[in-house]
Formats: structure tokens, sequence, C-alpha cells
């Protein structure tokens, strides 16, 4: 071989080996399992099934331990206590998003789901504000899941009670609620805009979740140089801003300042009242990428636990026909639901629950970083450090919920039936980077899911006993495996 590449080849090595030793040694880090030089503990890892192997791990090191993904350290906290800890009691130490090379390459700071500092605390704020403004939390956008909820009910009675993939249907119904807040109206479900926005959004959240992802946010320069469902990823990405930008060039053309519809008049408003500063963090960029932000947070993750729901209830016949039992008690069949049934309706409560809380939709929820150099638990964790918060340990946990593992509506019950809160539910995260459409998701879960049991019965396709519940993929969500069912009215 080259001298020369030799000596390349030897200088690179001691590099590589000195920026390692560099990151490793920086810090009090918490314990955690010795990395190797440049791919870190990641043959240590699991790639299908991450929240595994983090148990595994928190066993061997306690609830608060130290991986190298890479070259970087990520801290992961494991465990109720150590997240309410961290999350809560300091929560704006941990209220930083850690690295997605994958995310940050198609939203490059913008929006609310990837942004930091600034930026993020601006765009958090003004959107909470705006969609409470435009009826987050309040009767209207009730008003508008029940309408969603009804315009299902006539997509699903034209599937004939024949088998059918419910994959689709329930990706609409959400994204349309949140579709009507953004753009003002509604879509109909043969819309091919609608259709196109609802398939790229799922297949997304499938890319987000495939080992290959995991593998590329480790080592994101394999997003350059190899082929893959990364390439997917971002296409689909820009596909859906594109979009989003004609509906607001659409409405810059027709903008009333004083008589604001929906979610994009109301930013775009805001980009009018800062036009000349030159600080501000209202642009059109940031613009687009909020509002796919929002309409992947509302409509990808309860469409999935929506899916998953449904699978559940199959398996669980038992289940499904309490669950009818109080909603013909309670509301019968002459009106639809509405929230205000939902405190007469326990047990129905107690199901929507668990099916959040056996989904575990975000096992290791989205990455954190410290915002500065903190002491937690004896450790000095250095500013910018990734966090991990295993939010399966708090969901699956064994003392609060007795067999884990089982779907079991019990766990939010009490002795008499009433319905039972737990602190260990956690399905939307906690503290300052909780998912800010946690209220919207609680009002579309229990809507849909009663409406759809009130006008059907669910009928498998095969023996509940053979139906398998296990997600097909566990990385960054936990996607349920596909299925059919029918819908046979009642």
């Amino acid at each position: 071989m080259d001298p020369f590449v030799i000596l390349v080849l030897c200088l690179s090595s001691l590099l590589l080996f000195s920026l390692w030793k560099q990151n490793y040694g920086k810090g009090k880090l918490p314990p955690g399992p010795t990395p190797l030089p440049i791919i870190g503990n990641i043959l240590q890892l699991d790639m299908r099934n991450i929240k595994k192997s983090m148990q595994n791990l928190s066993k061997a090191y306690g609830p608060v331990f130290t991986l190298y993904i890479g070259m970087k350290p990520t801290v992961v906290l494991h465990g109720y206590e150590a997240i309410k800890e961290a999350l809560i009691d300091m929560g704006e130490e941990f209220s930083g998003r850690g690295h997605f090379p994958l995310s940050e390459r198609s939203k490059k700071g913008f929006g609310v789901a990837f942004s930091n500092g600034k930026m993020w605390k601006e765009t958090r704020r003004f959107s909470l504000m705006t969609l409470r403004n435009l009826g987050m939390g309040k009767r209207r956008l009730e008003d508008r899941v029940q309408e969603e909820a009804s315009c299902l009910v006539e997509e699903l009675r034209k599937t004939k009670a024949l088998p059918c993939d419910p994959t689709f249907i329930t990706g609409c119904a959400p994204c349309n609620v949140m579709c009507s807040v953004i753009f003002q109206n509604r879509f109909d479900y043969n819309d091919q805009n609608f259709l196109n926005l609802v398939k790229k959004s799922t297949e997304n959240i499938k890319i987000l979740s495939s080992p290959w992802i995991q593998v590329c946010n480790a080592f994101p320069l394999l997003t350059d140089y190899f082929p893959g469902s990364h390439k997917t990823y971002i296409n689909n990405d820009a596909n859906v801003k594109s979009y989003i930008l004609e509906k607001v060039k659409k409405h810059q053309e027709s903008l009333d300042i004083n008589n604001p519809r929906d979610f994009i008049d109301c930013f775009l408003i805001k980009m009018e009242q800062e036009k000349h500063n030159q600080q501000s963090e209202y642009s059109v960029e940031n613009l687009l990428n909020t509002v796919h932000d929002l309409l992947g947070a509302a409509s990808q993750t309860t469409s999935t636990t929506l899916r998953y729901g449904l699978l559940l209830l199959l398996k669980h016949p038992e289940v499904t026909a309490k669950v009818q039992e109080e909603i013909d008690h309670v509301v019968g069949q002459n009106r639809s639901p509405c929230m205000q049934d939902r405190s007469s309706m326990p047990y129905t409560d107690a199901v929507v629950h668990e099916i959040q809380r056996y989904t575990d939709l975000l096992p290791m929820s989205l990455p954190r970083k410290v915002t500065r150099d903190i002491k937690f638990r004896n450790c000095l964790i250095p500013k910018g450090t990734t966090i991990l918060t295993a939010l399966s340990s708090v969901l699956h946990d064994n003392k609060e919920f007795p067999n884990p593992e089982m779907f079991d509506p019990g766990h939010f019950l009490d002795e008499s039936g009433n319905f039972k809160k737990s602190d260990y539910f956690m399905p939307f995260s906690a503290g300052k980077r909780m998912c800010p459409g946690e209220g919207l998701a609680r009002v579309e879960l229990f809507l849909f899911l009663t409406t759809i049991l009130q006008k059907f019965t669910l009928k498998p396709l095969v023996d509940p006993k053979h139906i398998d519940t296990t997600p097909v993929t566990n990385g960054l969500a936990s996607v349920p495996p596909s299925y059919q069912l029918c819908f046979i009215p009642v």
C-alpha cells in the first residue's frame, strides 16, 4: 500500500480517536456501557425495539445512564422519578430540542417541533395562543370534531360491511379537523390534494420509525451518500410544504387583517405587524414549517392511536361490548356523543386511556437537550447534550400498572368502577416540550371511538385470539400491524 495512504489512515484514526476521547471524557456524565470509537454503543441497541434495549441497560446502569450513539453522548432517563425530576422539576433546563438530523435537514431550524431558543419559544407561544383563539379547548372545536365524526361514519357506511383496512379512513378524520383550523375548510375524503397529504404523512411516520432511520440519525453522513427511505421522507416533506405554500399564497391574495379566518391568516397578520423587525421569527419559511408540524402532530399521532385502538378492540370483544353498553345507557342512538358524556362513562374513558398507555405511541418521545450545563443526580451534563426520555418505562411501570404488557382498562378504574387518574399517564410527554395538541387529541380519540362504536359493530376476519397486536416497528413510533375488519351497522 502507498506510504502516503497509510499515513493518512493513521492520522485519521488518531484524530477520530482523539475526538471520541474528548467527548467521552467531557463532564461527569452518568454511567453507561463503554463505547467503541466512532460507532459508540450502536451495536448494543436493537434498532427494531429500542425500548427493550433501554430497559435492559437501565437494569445494568440505573435510571439515568449515558449512551454514545455514534460519537455523541446521549443521556437516557428511565422511569417516572427520573423523568419527572428532569422534565417537570427542571423543565426549563431540559426544554431544548435534541439532535434529529433528518428532520433538521427538512425543517432548517423553523417550526415548532424541531426549533430551539427564541424561535421555538415565540413560535410555540403564538401557536398555542392562536389555536385557543380559534377554538382549541372550547365548544367550537368540539363541534368540528363531532362534524368530522359524522363524516367518518358516512365514509365507513360506504364500505358496506365488507372487509377494509382502516388506515386511510382513520388518517383522514383527525387530519381534516386540523385542516379546518389551519385552512378554514375541511376536505372531502375524495379530494386528491387531501389524499396526497394524508398518504405522505402516513408514509413518513412509518419511515421515521424504521431501523434504517435510527441508523441515519446516528450517522447523518449516510443520508448524503446512500440511497434509502430517508430520500422519500425528504421528498414527502417538500411535497407537503409545496402544497401548504400554494394555500398561503391564496390566503395572501384574499387576506383581511380585520377578519382572520384561520391559522394561516393569523400568522400572515403577525408577519405584517413584524415586517420592520429584522429579528422577527415570523416569515413564510417559519409559517410553512409550523403548519407542517401542526398537521403532522394532529393527524398522525391521533390516527395511529385510533387505528391501534380499533385493533385492540377487535382483540378484546368483551371490552368492546362493555363500551357499547355504556354508550347505549348514557348516549343512546338518537344523538351524537359529546365530551360532557365522558364524566358519565368511566369505563369508556378508562378504555381510551388504556389504548394510549398500551399503544405507547412514542416509546422514547422526541429527543431533547439541556439548555445549559447542569448538575443532575450528582452528574454534570454539559450544555447541548442530547436527552432521551423513555416514556415506555412510565406507561409500562409494573407498580403503577400491574401486568403492564396486558391490555386492561382496569388500570384506570378504582374498586368502585370510577375512573382513576394516574400521574404516570404521559403519552404526550411532560414539561415545556409536551405535545401542544394534547387537548385536541383527547377530544378526538374519545369522540371518534365512541361515535364509531355507537354506529357499528366491529367484526374481525380471524378469531380474536389469533390477532397479533405487536407493533411492526418500534423506533420513533409504535406502528401497529396492517389488518382488516368489517364495520357492521348497528
